[in-house]
């Protein structure tokens, strides 16, 4: 059954992580402008709330032995790093980092196939965690994404005009233990730079009411995907404290 998201691309093209292709009179990066959101009828939240939810529904209904695509997960991971971005440049690394950990494991996509076969073959190479390695990109995908959950439940649990809390309390669960000194030190002075709740809802072109609808649904949605990427490695015996 084809994905809700794969007809969404084929309205914007491609997502913000993805690259630029040789043609110059075509860019194949899309910019999540309002008139995108006005055509599509889409925001960016909504966009990530239905591809992770179709990501959800196969990984729930074919379980955790399942084989899933490394490009569709791809597709669906390109999206949220306009989330990223609208934060500011408190989180500019983690947009950075994320989006070449995304292009790294989608250009891999051809050769590799399967998110299975990206582990089968660090272990057989013993380069899981080896700088630079698809496991180890792998592994920083998942944190990102645990950090947008994370940063969602901050969200709606308070009513807060800054968001200081919110984004220093989830950079602090999902990212701080695996960055050195530095990157913590540059996170926390950037975080003063973060926009205010309201400026945020304005950027993602959402009122509390659809921020609050659709943040729940990627809650939801991605702790199945998060679970089942953990699965992968520790079905391998590979720690995930790293």
């Amino acid at each position: 059954m084809a994905l809700k998201f794969y007809s969404l691309f084929s309205r914007t093209e491609r997502s913000s992580c993805k690259e630029p292709n040789n043609n110059p009179g075509m860019n194949s990066r899309i910019s999540l402008n309002e008139d995108n959101f006005t055509t599509s009828k889409l925001t960016p939240l909504s966009m990530v709330a239905d591809a992770f939810e179709d990501l959800s529904a196969m990984v729930k209904a074919k379980g955790f032995d399942y084989d899933l695509d490394l490009k569709t997960f791809c597709d669906a991971c390109s999206l949220v790093s306009v989330l990223f971005g609208c934060l500011g440049k408190a989180f500019k690394f983690a947009e950075s980092e994320y989006c070449y950990k995304v292009n790294s494991l989608a250009e891999a996509s051809d050769s590799h196939g399967t998110l299975n076969n990206v582990l089968d073959l660090d272990v057989k190479n013993d380069t899981v965690k080896t700088q630079g390695s698809l496991s180890r990109c792998l592994r920083r995908v998942r944190q990102g994404l645990d950090l947008i959950r994370t940063l969602y439940q901050n969200f709606l649990s308070s009513d807060d005009s800054c968001l200081k809390e919110a984004a220093s309390t989830a950079y602090a669960k999902a990212c701080a233990p695996y960055h050195s000194w530095a990157v913590r030190t540059a996170v926390s002075a950037g975080m003063y730079a973060l926009p205010t709740r309201e400026q945020l809802l304005q950027k993602l072109n959402e009122t509390e009411e659809s921020a609050e609808r659709e943040m729940i649904r990627f809650i939801k949605a991605s702790l199945p995907v998060i679970q089942y990427i953990d699965n992968l490695y520790t079905s391998r015996n590979i720690s995930l404290d790293w």
